[in-house]
Formats: structure tokens, C-alpha cells, sequence
């Protein structure tokens, strides 16, 4: 006899903390990421223990296998989750890291699901959308609030109101708002109002009806951000709050902002972290947010005494999103220098010998991108040796560093035909080769070398120099390496290996001598880069930039 197993658990497991849902209408990337660091971000600052986690409705188990232009950029986190990209704007915002649980999507949910069905968990119930697929996405939602490290827990859920996709995500925050104790959960829905210069007014109605689909699925929202060109009038706000039965206080203004920085004051100035508070009965935290530090940063973002422009070579160029985590790293290094850096996007399809001179005329730094695959890479290679040989500020990046050994192989060591395996797999001068641990591997999705890894800094090296320490950690998310069997002969001509993982001897990074900066690591060093601590091998390049753009002026 099997024994009886109650369809769900009408009692979730106990929370110590309290639930933000953000759910978003109209139309997608409104900016619900950007709304949820910055409520994070003013709440951490009263002295609240914040994180945000990203509840995607694509079924890809991670975004791992998507390609930039579907999804953007890929985001790896210490533990090596590949994930959203919004989880980059959580670090950056709140300078907390996240894990693999602050990712979920669709995929995952039902890869266990359907594990759990095949081990026989279920008993030999029939398993169904409600309540079996909503449990386990409860079980994620709650997870990081149920171990005292955080006060607010603040869940993004992706997509759009109305979407198929969304729907058991939506179902499951339904069920949560009831089982969950009084006070310790709330919706935000972030809707638009699209502003008609015909008639020259905002209109409510796309926002009513957002509502509406949302009241409809059983959800209704304690607060409204309304996403707007215009000023939102007093009278216009009353009605949204009567048409969509909140309070006219819970209407926020979301006026469009000059940087994603500047939004965290102005949701602090509609009072959002307030209204948050007193419906959530949330204690314990200061009366007003600190945000000197901030403060101090967006004014030297915005007040800069130096301009450089840097030029980012890469083949995903046409989508910024791409590269967001190397963008706003720029920001970070700019502030740190008070230089507005200027950032040139060069598709590397287009560069060849002949006109990488032309397309790179007047850049003060060139920073080669990650990637993968042999479209672009011998862009990527002649952008390289011209900044080798003119002496331009260099920083490469994962693949950019690979593409930094080739060229020195093939134009400074005279290795004709030197390539890495994953360009050319007959290569009679393998620079660059598949890591041991990878070969053998066929399944795609989460089996590259991911996450943070050690590194040990030369002593005296410029990148020693730059982070001000010799031992480091950073993330990674690749598959080739340096071929160290050819070490000694990059080392001899100038090329030193100036970081190795102490575990297994892999070259981390390496820089040229008689350069001014010429420094690249295989390592992914955007992603640690903060407001609150800005990477400082970004720094130091846009030092370098600085420096190199004085130069010529001054000739």
C-alpha cells in the first residue's frame, strides 16, 4: 500500500523573511530589474538585509545556451550559475553576489519536476500544472528567505502580464499571498504610460487593462510604478488609482532617467521604499536611506573632468546588451577616474589589416570582447596587433585574451599558422587548446569551467599593480586555455604570464613588458565590477586611456 501523500502543502515551510513580488504589464523591458535594484538599493541603505532573485518564463534550463542576440549577455555567478542578465544590475546595485538560486526558469522548474515524477516522489499522482509544478516554484520562491540571512526577499518575475509562459509563476504568487502570514508579501506591477503627441496626453488605459489581466489571474497589485516620458498630473494619478483599486499614494512616477544610477533617487523622491515599509509593517531599519556613497558616485559620473574614447571590439556589437556587464563596468572605472568614457562599438566582421587603422583612428584604449566561434576572429586579431605596435591601451577579455596569444604567436614568435583548436582544430601551433576537463564533453548547457576560480598575481606585474594584491579571485566561462607547453618562448620574446591558478598552472593572465598597458585575463572581470567597488583592472585601463589620450594632444 502506498501511503497517503496530500496533494499540496497547505502550509509553506517557515520564512524568516518578508516577499516583494515585481510583476511587469503593457509591454516587456520597462525595466522591472532596474526597479528591483533600486527599491533593493533603498532599503539596504535604511539597513536591510536585501537580495533579488529572477524567475524567467523561457524553458531553456538556463540562459547558458542562448545566443546575445535572443537574451543578451550571459551572467556567471561565484558559484557558476549561468543566468539573467539582471542579476548582474542586483550586484552592481547592492554589491552582494548572487547564487544559482537567484535564477529559476521554467526549464528548471520542470527538469525537477519531471525528475522527481521519474524517482517516483509523487506516488503515483497524476501530475499536473496546479498543484505540483506551482509547489516546487513556491518551494524556490521562498528558499532564500527561509535561513535568517535576509530581512526582504524581492522576486522579479519576467515576462509580461498576459503571457502564457507566466501564467504558473503568476499562479503560484496568487497562492503564496494567501498562505503566506499578513504583511509578508507584496505585488508591485510596473506598467506604462504611453505618452500619444497627436493628442499630446498620457494614456491610462494600456495600464487599466495590465491591471485588469492581472486581477483576472487573481493577483492584486499594493503598488503601481507607472513608466513614463511625462510627468504623471495629480488628477491623472487619482484615476489610475480608482480604475485599478490602490491607493493614490501607491502610484509611482517613473520618469525616464539620464542613467540607471540616478533611478534609485528617483524612486526615493516618489517615496517608494516608504510605501513599501508601512505596508509590509517592515521594523528595525533607519529613518531615512543612506546614500552619500551613491550620491558621491553619481557625481562624479556626471560631473567628469576628463573624456576618453574607448573602442569595444566584439561580433554581438549590434545588441549592447550583449556586452551590459563590460558597459557598465566603464561607468564604474569612468567615475572612479571622473572620466566619461566613451564607448565605440566595432563590429570585428569589419576589420581587416587594411583598414583597422581607419576604424581605430582617435580611440584612446581598445578592450577586445568575449565570445565564441570563429566568426570575426581575425577582426579581432588584426585590432590587436595594431594596438600592439602603435602602443595603444589593450585590454582583452576571455576570448580576447586568446586572440592576444595568437597574434603574438603568429606576428612577434613567427608561428605561422598558430590558432587556437577552437578555430582551427590542425593547427601545427596549438597556442590555444581545449581545457583537459573539457574533452570529451558533449552536452552544451553548464559544462564549461564556471564561476570563481584562484589566481595568483606576479609580483611587480601590472596586473599585481592594478588590484593592489597578489592572490585574487575572478569568474570564468570558457572551455580553451593557454597551452602552457608553449610558455617558455611567449615568456622569452616579452609575454609573460603574469597570473596562474596555483591548482592547476592555467595562465589567468597575461600582459606585454614594452607596453604601455597591455593586459588580458581568460577570466570575466566585468562581472565583479560594482558602484560600490569598481574592477580594478577598469580602472587601471581607463587610467592607461587617460594617460594615452594626454599624449596625444599634446603632440
Amino acid at each position: 500500500m502506498f501511503p497517503v501523500m496530500p496533494d499540496r502543502n497547505l502550509t509553506p515551510p517557515a520564512a524568516t523573511a518578508k516577499f516583494i513580488f515585481v510583476t511587469g504589464g503593457v509591454t516587456s523591458s520597462l525595466g522591472k530589474g532596474i526597479i528591483s535594484a533600486s527599491l533593493a538599493k533603498l532599503l539596504q541603505a535604511r539597513g536591510f538585509r536585501v537580495t533579488i532573485q529572477k524567475f524567467d518564463p523561457y524553458i531553456n534550463i538556463d540562459p547558458g545556451t542562448l545566443n546575445p542576440y535572443e537574451h543578451g549577455e550571459c551572467y556567471v555567478t561565484d558559484d557558476g550559475a549561468e543566468t539573467d542578465l539582471d542579476l548582474g544590475h542586483y550586484e552592481r546595485f547592492l554589491n552582494v553576489p548572487t547564487s544559482q538560486a537567484n535564477n529559476v526558469t521554467t526549464g528548471r522548474i520542470y527538469d525537477a519536476v519531471i525528475r522527481k515524477e521519474r524517482e517516483g516522489a509523487y506516488l503515483g499522482k497524476t501530475v499536473q500544472v496546479v498543484p505540483h509544478i506551482t509547489d516546487e516554484i513556491k518551494r524556490r520562491m521562498l528558499l532564500l528567505g527561509q535561513n535568517d540571512e535576509f530581512d526582504v526577499v524581492i522576486t522579479e518575475i519576467g515576462g509580461c502580464i498576459g503571457d502564457i509562459e507566466s501564467l504558473p509563476f503568476v499562479e503560484a504568487v496568487r497562492q503564496l499571498r494567501w498562505e503566506l502570514p499578513p504583511n509578508d508579501s507584496l505585488v508591485i506591477h510596473l506598467t506604462l504610460l504611453p505618452y500619444l503627441a497627436a493628442a499630446k496626453e498620457l494614456k491610462t488605459k494600456p495600464t487599466q487593462h495590465s491591471v485588469r489581466d492581472l486581477r483576472e489571474a487573481g493577483l492584486q497589485p499594493d503598488i503601481l510604478v507607472c513608466r513614463s516620458e511625462h510627468p504623471i498630473p495629480a488628477d491623472m494619478r487619482r484615476k489610475i488609482a480608482l480604475f485599478c483599486n490602490v491607493k493614490v499614494n501607491s502610484v509611482i512616477e517613473a520618469l525616464d532617467a539620464d542613467s540607471i544610477y540616478s533611478v534609485p533617487l528617483l524612486m526615493l523622491k516618489e517615496h517608494l521604499d516608504e510605501r513599501v515599509i508601512k505596508k509590509m509593517k517592515l521594523t528595525g531599519g533607519g529613518t531615512a536611506p543612506d546614500l552619500e556613497t551613491w550620491k558621491d558616485f553619481l557625481g562624479r559620473l556626471k560631473n567628469p573632468t576628463e573624456e576618453v574614447t574607448v573602442a569595444l571590439v566584439g561580433k554581438y556589437v549590434e545588441l549592447p546588451d550583449a556586452y551590459k556587464s563590460i558597459l557598465e563596468a566603464f561607468v564604474h572605472a569612468g567615475a572612479q577616474n571622473e572620466c566619461k568614457v566613451s564607448v565605440r562599438m566595432i563590429q570585428s566582421e569589419h576589420i581587416s589589416p587594411e583598414n583597422v587603422g581607419q576604424l581605430l583612428h582617435g580611440v584612446d584604449g581598445v578592450l577586445v570582447a568575449p565570445g565564441f566561434g570563429e566568426r570575426g576572429f581575425e577582426g579581432k586579431l588584426a585590432a590587436i596587433r595594431y594596438v600592439r605596435e602603435e602602443g595603444v591601451p589593450f585590454f582583452g577579455i576571455c576570448l580576447g585574451m586568446q586572440c592576444a596569444v595568437v597574434e603574438f604567436a603568429r606576428n612577434v614568435l613567427h608561428m605561422e599558422g598558430a590558432n587556437s583548436t577552437e578555430m582551427d582544430p590542425q593547427t601545427p601551433h596549438p597556442v590555444i587548446g581545449l581545457m583537459a576537463e573539457q574533452k570529451g564533453i558533449t552536452q552544451k548547457g553548464g559544462t564549461m569551467r564556471l564561476g570563481a576560480y584562484a589566481c595568483e598575481l606576479r609580483k611587480g606585474s601590472k596586473a599585481a599593480k592594478a588590484y593592489g594584491r597578489n592572490h585574487i579571485e575572478e569568474r570564468h566561462r570558457h572551455r580553451y586555455e593557454f597551452n602552457n607547453e608553449f610558455l617558455k618562448q611567449f615568456e622569452d620574446a616579452g609575454m609573460l604570464a603574469s597570473g596562474v591558478n596555483p591548482d592547476t598552472g592555467l595562465v589567468e593572465m597575461i600582459e606585454l613588458t614594452n607596453h604601455p598597458w597591455f593586459v588580458a585575463g581568460q577570466f570575466h572581470p566585468e562581472l565583479k565590477s560594482t558602484v560600490q567597488n569598481p574592477h580594478p583592472l577598469f580602472v587601471r585601463f581607463v587610467r592607461a586611456a587617460i594617460q594615452h589620450h594626454k599624449q596625444l594632444t599634446a603632440v
